[in-house]
Protein backbone atom coordinates (compact mmCIF):
# COMPACT_ATOMS: atom_id res chain seq x y z
CA UNK A 1 0.00 0.00 0.00
CA UNK A 2 1.52 3.07 -1.19
CA UNK A 3 1.01 6.80 0.57
CA UNK A 4 1.37 9.83 -1.49
CA UNK A 5 2.92 12.65 0.40
CA UNK A 6 1.84 15.31 2.63
CA UNK A 7 3.01 18.53 0.99
CA UNK A 8 4.38 21.35 3.52
CA UNK A 9 2.34 24.34 4.55
CA UNK A 10 3.29 27.13 2.43
CA UNK A 11 3.51 30.74 3.67
CA UNK A 12 1.87 33.11 1.39
CA UNK A 13 4.93 35.85 0.96
CA UNK A 14 4.20 39.07 3.10
CA UNK A 15 3.13 41.84 0.65
CA UNK A 16 6.49 44.32 0.93
CA UNK A 17 5.60 47.23 2.89
CA UNK A 18 5.01 50.95 0.64
CA UNK A 19 4.75 54.16 1.03
CA UNK A 20 1.14 53.70 2.56
CA UNK A 21 1.92 51.51 5.20
CA UNK A 22 4.85 54.41 6.14
CA UNK A 23 1.70 56.65 6.17
CA UNK A 24 -1.02 54.62 8.73
CA UNK A 25 1.88 53.61 10.80
CA UNK A 26 2.79 57.44 11.61
CA UNK A 27 -0.92 57.82 12.06
CA UNK A 28 -0.82 54.79 14.33
CA UNK A 29 2.07 56.05 16.14
CA UNK A 30 0.61 59.22 16.90
CA UNK A 31 -2.77 57.77 18.60
CA UNK A 32 -5.09 57.73 15.74
CA UNK A 33 -7.36 54.60 16.09
CA UNK A 34 -9.84 55.67 13.29
CA UNK A 35 -10.03 57.39 10.14
CA UNK A 36 -12.70 58.40 7.59
CA UNK A 37 -12.09 58.79 3.83
CA UNK A 38 -12.95 57.72 0.57
CA UNK A 39 -10.73 55.73 -1.91
CA UNK A 40 -10.01 56.71 -5.58
CA UNK A 41 -7.28 55.46 -8.05
CA UNK A 42 -4.28 57.58 -6.82
CA UNK A 43 -4.77 56.49 -2.83
CA UNK A 44 -5.28 53.18 -3.33
CA UNK A 45 -1.74 52.65 -1.54
CA UNK A 46 -3.45 54.18 1.44
CA UNK A 47 -6.19 52.06 1.67
CA UNK A 48 -4.10 49.00 0.84
CA UNK A 49 -2.38 49.74 3.91
CA UNK A 50 -5.01 50.10 5.95
CA UNK A 51 -5.76 46.12 5.03
CA UNK A 52 -2.58 45.79 7.61
CA UNK A 53 -3.53 48.07 10.14
CA UNK A 54 -5.89 46.13 12.74
CA UNK A 55 -5.75 48.56 15.15
CA UNK A 56 -7.27 51.00 12.74
CA UNK A 57 -11.40 51.65 12.23
CA UNK A 58 -11.70 53.14 8.74
CA UNK A 59 -15.02 54.71 8.20
CA UNK A 60 -16.20 54.90 4.29
CA UNK A 61 -18.52 57.58 3.37
CA UNK A 62 -20.16 57.98 -0.11
CA UNK A 63 -19.39 61.47 -0.73
CA UNK A 64 -15.76 63.56 -0.09
CA UNK A 65 -17.63 66.26 1.59
CA UNK A 66 -19.53 64.36 3.76
CA UNK A 67 -16.05 61.93 5.25
CA UNK A 68 -14.98 65.72 5.65
CA UNK A 69 -18.07 66.81 7.70
CA UNK A 70 -17.75 63.85 9.28
CA UNK A 71 -14.42 63.92 10.23
CA UNK A 72 -15.16 67.09 11.99
CA UNK A 73 -17.64 66.37 14.06
CA UNK A 74 -15.45 63.47 15.51
CA UNK A 75 -12.73 66.27 15.78
CA UNK A 76 -15.05 68.60 17.41
CA UNK A 77 -16.53 65.67 20.04
CA UNK A 78 -13.10 64.25 20.78
CA UNK A 79 -11.11 67.21 20.66
CA UNK A 80 -8.09 65.15 19.10
CA UNK A 81 -6.95 64.97 15.28
CA UNK A 82 -9.48 62.99 12.89
CA UNK A 83 -7.71 61.81 9.52
CA UNK A 84 -9.36 62.27 6.20
CA UNK A 85 -8.63 60.19 3.01
CA UNK A 86 -8.88 61.39 0.06
CA UNK A 87 -7.78 61.07 -3.69
CA UNK A 88 -5.94 63.85 -6.16
CA UNK A 89 -7.90 65.98 -7.82
CA UNK A 90 -11.70 65.61 -7.56
CA UNK A 91 -11.69 63.74 -4.55
CA UNK A 92 -9.64 66.22 -3.18
CA UNK A 93 -11.44 69.13 -4.07
CA UNK A 94 -14.75 68.27 -3.01
CA UNK A 95 -13.49 68.17 0.97
CA UNK A 96 -13.21 71.75 0.45
CA UNK A 97 -16.43 72.92 1.95
CA UNK A 98 -15.84 70.54 5.13
CA UNK A 99 -12.50 71.69 5.78
CA UNK A 100 -13.66 75.00 5.78
CA UNK A 101 -15.66 74.33 8.21
CA UNK A 102 -13.61 72.75 10.01
CA UNK A 103 -11.86 75.80 9.75
CA UNK A 104 -14.29 77.69 11.39
CA UNK A 105 -15.40 75.38 13.52
CA UNK A 106 -11.20 75.05 14.92
CA UNK A 107 -11.71 71.15 14.78
CA UNK A 108 -8.52 69.35 13.88
CA UNK A 109 -8.87 67.25 10.65
CA UNK A 110 -5.99 65.97 8.99
CA UNK A 111 -6.40 65.21 5.22
CA UNK A 112 -4.27 63.48 3.51
CA UNK A 113 -4.86 63.21 -0.25
CA UNK A 114 -2.67 61.28 -2.97
CA UNK A 115 -1.11 63.59 -5.82
CA UNK A 116 0.06 62.72 -9.58
CA UNK A 117 3.24 60.78 -9.83
CA UNK A 118 6.25 62.82 -8.73
CA UNK A 119 7.18 63.88 -12.47
CA UNK A 120 3.89 65.40 -12.15
CA UNK A 121 4.43 68.01 -9.28
CA UNK A 122 5.05 71.15 -10.19
CA UNK A 123 2.86 71.90 -13.10
CA UNK A 124 4.42 69.88 -15.49
CA UNK A 125 0.97 69.28 -16.91
CA UNK A 126 2.14 65.54 -18.23
CA UNK A 127 -1.46 65.00 -18.75
CA UNK A 128 -1.85 62.37 -15.66
CA UNK A 129 -5.64 61.49 -14.45
CA UNK A 130 -6.79 64.06 -11.66
CA UNK A 131 -3.78 66.32 -12.57
CA UNK A 132 -3.91 69.79 -11.45
CA UNK A 133 -0.93 72.39 -12.22
CA UNK A 134 -1.24 73.17 -8.31
CA UNK A 135 -3.39 70.88 -6.20
CA UNK A 136 -1.93 72.45 -3.04
CA UNK A 137 -2.66 76.21 -4.10
CA UNK A 138 -6.43 75.30 -3.39
CA UNK A 139 -5.89 74.43 -0.05
CA UNK A 140 -3.44 77.48 1.16
CA UNK A 141 -6.73 79.90 1.90
CA UNK A 142 -9.00 77.53 3.95
CA UNK A 143 -6.84 75.48 6.08
CA UNK A 144 -3.72 75.96 8.76
CA UNK A 145 -0.82 74.24 6.88
CA UNK A 146 -0.05 72.49 3.90
CA UNK A 147 2.44 69.89 3.14
CA UNK A 148 3.65 67.94 0.45
CA UNK A 149 5.83 64.66 0.23
CA UNK A 150 8.15 63.94 -2.32
CA UNK A 151 9.95 60.81 -1.11
CA UNK A 152 8.73 57.69 0.85
CA UNK A 153 11.73 59.07 3.90
CA UNK A 154 9.82 62.65 4.15
CA UNK A 155 6.26 60.47 5.40
CA UNK A 156 6.73 60.11 8.91
CA UNK A 157 8.12 63.68 10.05
CA UNK A 158 5.61 65.09 7.36
CA UNK A 159 2.62 63.47 8.97
CA UNK A 160 3.96 64.19 12.37
CA UNK A 161 4.62 68.00 11.49
CA UNK A 162 0.82 68.05 9.93
CA UNK A 163 -0.49 66.70 13.40
CA UNK A 164 0.94 69.24 15.51
CA UNK A 165 0.18 72.07 13.64
CA UNK A 166 -4.38 70.57 13.61
CA UNK A 167 -3.57 70.15 16.82
CA UNK A 168 -1.58 73.64 18.10
CA UNK A 169 -4.05 76.89 19.35
CA UNK A 170 -6.32 77.01 17.35
CA UNK A 171 -6.99 73.68 16.32
CA UNK A 172 -7.42 73.50 12.91
CA UNK A 173 -7.63 71.57 9.57
CA UNK A 174 -3.97 70.88 7.79
CA UNK A 175 -3.69 69.34 4.06
CA UNK A 176 -0.85 67.10 3.24
CA UNK A 177 -0.53 65.67 -0.16
CA UNK A 178 1.80 62.36 -1.38
CA UNK A 179 2.30 61.44 -4.87
CA UNK A 180 0.57 58.49 -6.07
CA UNK A 181 4.23 56.64 -6.92
CA UNK A 182 5.54 57.22 -3.70
CA UNK A 183 2.44 55.92 -1.91
CA UNK A 184 2.75 52.44 -4.13
CA UNK A 185 6.86 52.51 -3.89
CA UNK A 186 8.33 49.41 -1.64
CA UNK A 187 10.15 50.72 0.88
CA UNK A 188 12.86 48.70 2.90
CA UNK A 189 12.78 50.82 6.78
CA UNK A 190 11.65 49.29 9.83
CA UNK A 191 7.77 50.31 11.36
CA UNK A 192 7.05 53.45 12.30
CA UNK A 193 7.32 52.65 16.35
CA UNK A 194 7.48 56.17 17.92
CA UNK A 195 6.70 59.84 16.62
CA UNK A 196 7.39 62.98 18.79
CA UNK A 197 5.12 66.07 18.53
CA UNK A 198 4.47 69.26 20.70
CA UNK A 199 1.72 71.31 19.98
CA UNK A 200 1.96 74.93 20.70
CA UNK A 201 0.10 75.75 23.63
CA UNK A 202 -0.16 79.40 23.59
CA UNK A 203 -0.15 80.54 26.78
CA UNK A 204 -0.31 84.23 27.37
CA UNK A 205 1.71 86.90 28.49
CA UNK A 206 1.96 87.73 32.25
CA UNK A 207 2.05 91.29 31.86
CA UNK A 208 -1.25 91.07 29.52
CA UNK A 209 -2.72 89.18 32.42
CA UNK A 210 -2.25 91.25 34.98
CA UNK A 211 -3.38 93.98 33.41
CA UNK A 212 -6.41 92.41 32.38
CA UNK A 213 -7.08 91.20 36.21
CA UNK A 214 -6.88 94.75 37.44
CA UNK A 215 -9.73 95.81 34.66
CA UNK A 216 -11.94 93.23 35.53
CA UNK A 217 -11.27 93.50 39.20
CA UNK A 218 -12.10 96.86 39.22
CA UNK A 219 -15.31 97.01 37.36
CA UNK A 220 -18.42 97.51 38.06
CA UNK A 221 -20.39 95.62 35.52
CA UNK A 222 -18.20 92.99 33.73
CA UNK A 223 -20.14 90.83 31.62
CA UNK A 224 -18.54 88.09 29.67
CA UNK A 225 -19.03 86.60 26.16
CA UNK A 226 -17.97 83.06 25.65
CA UNK A 227 -17.42 81.46 22.22
CA UNK A 228 -16.30 78.22 20.22
CA UNK A 229 -12.87 78.79 21.56
CA UNK A 230 -13.62 78.23 25.01
CA UNK A 231 -15.35 74.68 24.04
CA UNK A 232 -12.66 73.56 21.96
CA UNK A 233 -10.38 74.27 24.38
CA UNK A 234 -12.38 72.46 27.28
CA UNK A 235 -12.06 76.00 29.69
CA UNK A 236 -15.21 75.31 31.00
CA UNK A 237 -14.41 74.69 33.85
CA UNK A 238 -12.50 77.69 34.37
CA UNK A 239 -15.16 79.94 32.58
CA UNK A 240 -17.65 79.07 35.02
CA UNK A 241 -15.17 79.65 38.15
CA UNK A 242 -14.22 83.38 36.98
CA UNK A 243 -17.68 84.31 36.01
CA UNK A 244 -19.09 83.45 39.78
CA UNK A 245 -15.85 85.04 41.14
CA UNK A 246 -16.50 88.36 39.65
CA UNK A 247 -20.55 88.06 39.55
CA UNK A 248 -20.47 88.07 36.02
CA UNK A 249 -22.91 87.81 33.76
CA UNK A 250 -22.08 85.43 30.41
CA UNK A 251 -23.08 85.24 27.34
CA UNK A 252 -22.15 82.48 24.52
CA UNK A 253 -21.83 82.88 21.06
CA UNK A 254 -24.04 79.97 18.74
CA UNK A 255 -20.20 78.04 18.52
CA UNK A 256 -19.93 78.45 22.25
CA UNK A 257 -22.88 76.58 22.95
CA UNK A 258 -22.57 74.50 26.45
CA UNK A 259 -19.93 76.62 27.37
CA UNK A 260 -21.74 78.14 30.18
CA UNK A 261 -24.50 76.49 32.07
CA UNK A 262 -27.84 77.76 30.47
CA UNK A 263 -29.69 77.68 34.18
CA UNK A 264 -27.55 79.25 35.65
CA UNK A 265 -28.42 82.82 37.63
CA UNK A 266 -25.63 84.50 35.36
CA UNK A 267 -26.41 82.89 32.06
CA UNK A 268 -27.37 85.11 29.37
CA UNK A 269 -27.93 81.86 27.38
CA UNK A 270 -27.47 83.06 23.70
CA UNK A 271 -29.60 85.49 22.09
CA UNK A 272 -27.27 86.97 20.19
CA UNK A 273 -29.46 88.01 17.51
CA UNK A 274 -31.72 90.37 19.94
CA UNK A 275 -30.81 94.10 20.84
CA UNK A 276 -31.53 92.95 24.24
CA UNK A 277 -29.09 90.68 24.71
CA UNK A 278 -26.70 93.39 22.84
CA UNK A 279 -27.48 96.33 24.59
CA UNK A 280 -26.45 94.74 28.09
CA UNK A 281 -23.50 93.81 26.43
CA UNK A 282 -23.01 97.21 25.07
CA UNK A 283 -23.37 98.45 29.03
CA UNK A 284 -20.99 96.50 30.18
CA UNK A 285 -18.12 98.65 31.91
CA UNK A 286 -15.28 95.86 30.67
CA UNK A 287 -16.40 93.06 28.54
CA UNK A 288 -14.35 90.27 28.66
CA UNK A 289 -14.61 88.04 25.37
CA UNK A 290 -13.06 84.72 25.01
CA UNK A 291 -12.82 82.44 22.02
CA UNK A 292 -14.74 85.08 19.62
CA UNK A 293 -13.60 86.83 17.59
CA UNK A 294 -17.06 89.26 17.58
CA UNK A 295 -17.90 88.36 13.80
CA UNK A 296 -20.93 88.64 11.67
CA UNK A 297 -23.03 86.36 13.86
CA UNK A 298 -21.94 87.30 17.62
CA UNK A 299 -22.17 91.00 16.96
CA UNK A 300 -25.97 90.98 15.84
CA UNK A 301 -24.87 91.43 12.20
CA UNK A 302 -21.90 94.10 13.65
CA UNK A 303 -24.83 96.56 14.82
CA UNK A 304 -23.07 95.93 18.32
CA UNK A 305 -21.28 99.06 19.67
CA UNK A 306 -19.44 98.56 23.17
CA UNK A 307 -19.55 101.66 25.18
CA UNK A 308 -16.85 99.73 27.69
CA UNK A 309 -13.46 98.53 28.14
CA UNK A 310 -12.54 95.31 25.43
CA UNK A 311 -10.79 92.57 27.05
CA UNK A 312 -10.57 89.39 24.32
CA UNK A 313 -8.46 86.42 25.26
CA UNK A 314 -8.47 84.85 21.47
CA UNK A 315 -5.80 82.22 20.02
CA UNK A 316 -6.76 82.79 16.25
CA UNK A 317 -4.36 85.83 15.97
CA UNK A 318 -5.86 87.06 12.83
CA UNK A 319 -8.91 87.25 14.85
CA UNK A 320 -7.45 89.78 17.95
CA UNK A 321 -9.17 93.47 18.23
CA UNK A 322 -9.84 92.47 14.04
CA UNK A 323 -13.75 94.19 14.87
CA UNK A 324 -13.08 96.10 18.10
CA UNK A 325 -10.55 97.98 20.00
CA UNK A 326 -9.28 96.40 23.32
CA UNK A 327 -6.62 95.07 25.73
CA UNK A 328 -5.95 91.87 23.33
CA UNK A 329 -4.38 88.38 24.52
CA UNK A 330 -2.95 86.12 21.95
CA UNK A 331 -3.47 83.27 23.95
CA UNK A 332 -5.42 79.97 24.39
CA UNK A 333 -8.56 80.05 26.44
CA UNK A 334 -8.08 77.64 29.06
CA UNK A 335 -5.01 78.46 29.96
CA UNK A 336 -5.55 82.53 29.75
CA UNK A 337 -8.58 81.81 32.41
CA UNK A 338 -7.01 80.06 34.73
CA UNK A 339 -4.15 82.27 34.67
CA UNK A 340 -6.21 85.08 35.50
CA UNK A 341 -8.29 83.02 37.99
CA UNK A 342 -4.88 82.68 39.90
CA UNK A 343 -4.19 86.66 39.64
CA UNK A 344 -7.27 87.36 40.50
CA UNK A 345 -8.38 87.61 44.36
CA UNK A 346 -10.70 84.68 45.84
CA UNK A 347 -13.81 86.20 47.07
CA UNK A 348 -17.03 87.66 45.46
CA UNK A 349 -17.10 91.21 45.18
CA UNK A 350 -20.53 93.45 46.24
CA UNK A 351 -23.24 93.42 44.23
CA UNK A 352 -22.11 96.56 42.19
CA UNK A 353 -24.48 99.28 41.44
CA UNK A 354 -26.47 100.65 37.74
CA UNK A 355 -25.76 104.17 36.55
CA UNK A 356 -29.05 106.50 36.74
CA UNK A 357 -29.93 108.22 33.04
CA UNK A 358 -28.34 111.48 34.39
CA UNK A 359 -24.93 108.77 35.37
CA UNK A 360 -23.59 108.43 31.44
CA UNK A 361 -20.16 107.60 32.73
CA UNK A 362 -19.83 104.19 33.39
CA UNK A 363 -17.54 104.40 36.37
CA UNK A 364 -20.33 106.34 37.99
CA UNK A 365 -22.10 103.78 40.48
CA UNK A 366 -25.65 104.27 41.44
CA UNK A 367 -27.21 102.62 44.60
CA UNK A 368 -30.58 101.33 42.74
CA UNK A 369 -28.72 98.83 40.19
CA UNK A 370 -29.71 95.28 40.57
CA UNK A 371 -27.95 92.43 40.86
CA UNK A 372 -25.97 91.09 38.05
CA UNK A 373 -28.33 88.28 38.82
CA UNK A 374 -31.56 90.05 38.91
CA UNK A 375 -30.08 92.03 35.45
CA UNK A 376 -30.06 88.77 34.25
CA UNK A 377 -33.29 87.58 34.72
CA UNK A 378 -34.90 90.88 33.38
CA UNK A 379 -32.70 90.57 30.47
CA UNK A 380 -34.30 87.41 29.74
CA UNK A 381 -37.84 88.26 30.74
CA UNK A 382 -37.37 91.26 27.73
CA UNK A 383 -36.33 88.63 25.22
CA UNK A 384 -39.43 86.17 26.04
CA UNK A 385 -41.68 89.44 26.00
CA UNK A 386 -39.98 90.36 22.25
CA UNK A 387 -40.66 86.41 21.57
CA UNK A 388 -44.57 86.57 22.99
CA UNK A 389 -45.60 89.48 20.21
CA UNK A 390 -44.71 87.55 17.21
CA UNK A 391 -47.12 85.02 16.98
CA UNK A 392 -44.03 81.94 16.99
CA UNK A 393 -45.68 79.56 19.36
CA UNK A 394 -45.28 76.63 16.67
CA UNK A 395 -41.94 77.45 16.28
CA UNK A 396 -41.08 77.52 19.90
CA UNK A 397 -42.90 74.12 20.56
CA UNK A 398 -41.76 72.44 18.02
CA UNK A 399 -38.08 73.28 18.93
CA UNK A 400 -39.29 72.46 23.25
CA UNK A 401 -40.53 69.01 22.11
CA UNK A 402 -36.90 68.50 19.76
CA UNK A 403 -35.40 69.09 23.78
CA UNK A 404 -37.95 67.02 25.47
CA UNK A 405 -36.96 63.79 22.76
CA UNK A 406 -33.42 64.17 23.47
CA UNK A 407 -31.67 62.63 26.12
CA UNK A 408 -29.31 64.70 28.52
CA UNK A 409 -26.05 62.74 27.25
CA UNK A 410 -27.04 62.71 23.49
CA UNK A 411 -25.00 64.70 20.82
CA UNK A 412 -26.96 66.71 18.02
CA UNK A 413 -25.73 67.89 14.58
CA UNK A 414 -27.47 70.94 12.32
CA UNK A 415 -27.72 71.48 9.23
CA UNK A 416 -28.22 75.04 7.59
CA UNK A 417 -32.14 75.14 8.48
CA UNK A 418 -34.38 77.24 9.96
CA UNK A 419 -34.84 74.84 13.03
CA UNK A 420 -31.12 75.11 13.79
CA UNK A 421 -31.08 79.09 13.59
CA UNK A 422 -33.74 78.66 16.53
CA UNK A 423 -31.85 76.41 17.98
CA UNK A 424 -28.81 79.03 17.88
CA UNK A 425 -30.74 81.12 20.32
CA UNK A 426 -33.16 79.18 22.13
CA UNK A 427 -31.67 75.40 22.70
CA UNK A 428 -29.91 74.17 26.05
CA UNK A 429 -27.64 71.49 25.26
CA UNK A 430 -27.41 70.39 28.61
CA UNK A 431 -23.81 69.54 28.63
CA UNK A 432 -20.76 71.10 26.73
CA UNK A 433 -19.15 69.86 23.68
CA UNK A 434 -22.89 68.54 22.54
CA UNK A 435 -24.02 70.78 19.87
CA UNK A 436 -22.56 70.90 16.51
CA UNK A 437 -23.67 72.97 13.62
CA UNK A 438 -21.80 74.46 10.59
CA UNK A 439 -23.08 78.11 11.53
CA UNK A 440 -19.22 78.69 10.77
CA UNK A 441 -18.64 78.94 6.86
CA UNK A 442 -22.64 78.09 6.67
CA UNK A 443 -22.60 75.15 3.80
CA UNK A 444 -25.47 73.10 3.34
CA UNK A 445 -25.26 69.12 4.06
CA UNK A 446 -23.15 69.17 7.46
CA UNK A 447 -26.03 67.59 9.69
CA UNK A 448 -26.60 63.89 8.64
CA UNK A 449 -22.81 63.03 7.93
CA UNK A 450 -21.90 65.03 11.04
CA UNK A 451 -23.63 63.39 13.14
CA UNK A 452 -22.43 60.03 11.51
CA UNK A 453 -18.63 61.39 12.75
CA UNK A 454 -20.48 62.10 16.67
CA UNK A 455 -21.61 58.58 16.65
CA UNK A 456 -18.21 56.58 15.87
CA UNK A 457 -16.42 58.83 18.08
CA UNK A 458 -19.04 58.83 21.20
CA UNK A 459 -19.90 54.89 21.06
CA UNK A 460 -23.13 54.18 22.86
CA UNK A 461 -24.43 57.55 23.37
CA UNK A 462 -27.23 58.75 21.01
CA UNK A 463 -26.60 61.08 18.37
CA UNK A 464 -29.36 63.67 17.02
CA UNK A 465 -29.04 65.28 13.11
CA UNK A 466 -31.52 67.87 12.38
CA UNK A 467 -31.77 69.29 8.22
CA UNK A 468 -34.59 70.83 6.59
CA UNK A 469 -35.19 68.88 2.67
CA UNK A 470 -33.11 71.18 1.31
CA UNK A 471 -29.92 70.16 3.20
CA UNK A 472 -30.94 66.61 3.43
CA UNK A 473 -30.87 66.05 -0.46
CA UNK A 474 -26.71 66.86 -0.30
CA UNK A 475 -26.43 63.86 2.33
CA UNK A 476 -29.11 61.07 1.53
CA UNK A 477 -26.29 58.80 0.02
CA UNK A 478 -25.07 58.59 3.41
CA UNK A 479 -27.90 56.89 4.66
CA UNK A 480 -26.34 53.83 3.23
CA UNK A 481 -22.92 54.84 5.71
CA UNK A 482 -25.61 54.93 8.36
CA UNK A 483 -26.38 51.21 7.59
CA UNK A 484 -23.52 49.58 6.67
CA UNK A 485 -21.71 50.67 10.08
CA UNK A 486 -25.15 50.61 11.97
CA UNK A 487 -24.55 53.99 13.26
CA UNK A 488 -27.36 54.86 16.03
CA UNK A 489 -27.91 58.24 14.69
CA UNK A 490 -31.40 59.73 14.44
CA UNK A 491 -32.12 62.26 11.12
CA UNK A 492 -34.74 64.81 11.95
CA UNK A 493 -35.68 65.80 8.36
CA UNK A 494 -38.13 69.04 8.75
CA UNK A 495 -39.74 69.15 5.55
CA UNK A 496 -41.19 72.79 4.06
CA UNK A 497 -40.36 72.01 0.39
CA UNK A 498 -37.76 74.27 -0.46
CA UNK A 499 -34.83 76.21 1.26
CA UNK A 500 -37.10 77.56 4.02
CA UNK A 501 -34.71 80.22 5.07
CA UNK A 502 -33.56 81.53 1.74
CA UNK A 503 -37.58 81.53 0.64
CA UNK A 504 -37.80 84.04 4.24
CA UNK A 505 -34.59 86.21 3.44
CA UNK A 506 -36.06 86.79 -0.37
CA UNK A 507 -39.75 87.45 0.87
CA UNK A 508 -37.80 89.89 3.56
CA UNK A 509 -35.49 91.61 0.96
CA UNK A 510 -37.27 91.75 -2.62
CA UNK A 511 -40.62 91.72 -1.42
CA UNK A 512 -41.00 87.55 -3.50
CA UNK A 513 -39.41 84.84 -4.10
CA UNK A 514 -37.99 82.95 -6.88
CA UNK A 515 -39.77 79.73 -7.33
CA UNK A 516 -37.38 78.58 -9.11
CA UNK A 517 -34.84 78.80 -6.55
CA UNK A 518 -36.49 78.38 -4.04
CA UNK A 519 -38.81 75.70 -4.02
CA UNK A 520 -37.65 72.14 -3.99
CA UNK A 521 -39.18 68.76 -5.92
CA UNK A 522 -38.28 65.79 -3.45
CA UNK A 523 -38.51 62.52 -2.45
CA UNK A 524 -40.45 60.90 -0.38
CA UNK A 525 -37.96 60.35 2.44
CA UNK A 526 -39.65 57.74 4.52
CA UNK A 527 -39.81 55.36 1.45
CA UNK A 528 -36.10 56.77 0.74
CA UNK A 529 -34.90 55.44 4.00
CA UNK A 530 -37.02 52.16 4.02
CA UNK A 531 -34.85 51.94 0.67
CA UNK A 532 -31.63 51.62 2.23
CA UNK A 533 -33.14 49.72 5.13
CA UNK A 534 -33.37 52.41 7.63
CA UNK A 535 -36.46 52.62 9.70
CA UNK A 536 -38.27 55.75 8.99
CA UNK A 537 -41.47 57.61 10.04
CA UNK A 538 -43.90 60.48 9.00
CA UNK A 539 -44.64 62.69 12.07
CA UNK A 540 -46.81 66.24 13.09
CA UNK A 541 -45.83 68.53 16.02
CA UNK A 542 -47.98 67.03 17.84
CA UNK A 543 -46.58 63.58 17.81
CA UNK A 544 -43.02 64.78 17.17
CA UNK A 545 -41.64 64.47 20.89
CA UNK A 546 -43.00 60.88 20.86
CA UNK A 547 -41.69 59.69 17.68
CA UNK A 548 -38.10 61.69 18.22
CA UNK A 549 -37.51 59.80 22.05
CA UNK A 550 -38.52 55.91 20.10
CA UNK A 551 -36.22 56.84 17.46
CA UNK A 552 -33.19 57.48 19.45
CA UNK A 553 -34.16 54.69 21.84
CA UNK A 554 -33.92 52.10 19.22
CA UNK A 555 -30.79 50.84 18.02
CA UNK A 556 -29.23 51.85 14.20
CA UNK A 557 -29.90 54.57 11.85
CA UNK A 558 -33.33 56.06 12.01
CA UNK A 559 -35.21 58.98 10.25
CA UNK A 560 -38.30 61.01 11.29
CA UNK A 561 -39.72 63.52 8.93
CA UNK A 562 -41.49 66.50 9.94
CA UNK A 563 -43.63 68.70 7.25
CA UNK A 564 -43.73 71.87 8.43
CA UNK A 565 -43.23 75.16 6.93
CA UNK A 566 -40.99 77.40 10.21
CA UNK A 567 -40.65 81.06 10.65
CA UNK A 568 -37.66 82.64 12.08
CA UNK A 569 -38.09 85.24 15.01
CA UNK A 570 -38.04 89.04 13.90
CA UNK A 571 -34.09 89.95 13.44
CA UNK A 572 -33.11 93.34 15.40
CA UNK A 573 -30.26 93.99 13.87
CA UNK A 574 -32.02 96.09 10.84
CA UNK A 575 -33.59 98.83 13.07
CA UNK A 576 -30.43 99.01 15.13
Amino acid sequence: MSTTPTPAPTTAARPPRTGGDLVIESLTALGADTVFGLPGQHALGLFDALRRAPDVRYVGLRVENNAGFAADAYARTTRRVAPLLVSTGPGALLTLPALQEAAAGSAAVLAIGSQVPVAGLGGGRHGYLHELPDQAAAFRGVVKSVHTVRTASQIPSAVAAAWESALGAPHGPVWLEIPQDVLLAPVDVPPVAELAVFPRELPPRRELIEEAARRLGAARRPVILAGGGVVRAGAEAELLALAERLRAPVATTFGGKGAFPWEHPLSLQSWLEDRHTTDFLEDADTLLVVGSGLGELSSNYHTFRPRGRVVQIEADLGKLESNHAGLGLHADARTALAALLAELPGRLPEPRPERRPDQPSPDQPSPDEPTPEAAVAALLARVRDRLDGQGLEAERRILAAVRAALPDDAVSCWDMTILAYWAWSAFDPRRTNALHSAQGAGGLGYGFPAALGAAVAAPGRPVLAVSGDGGAMYSLAELATARQYDLPVTWLIVDDGGYGILREYMTDAFGATSAEATELTRPDFVALAGAFGVPAVRTDPERLAADLAAALAAPGPSVVVLPARLRMFAPTHLTA
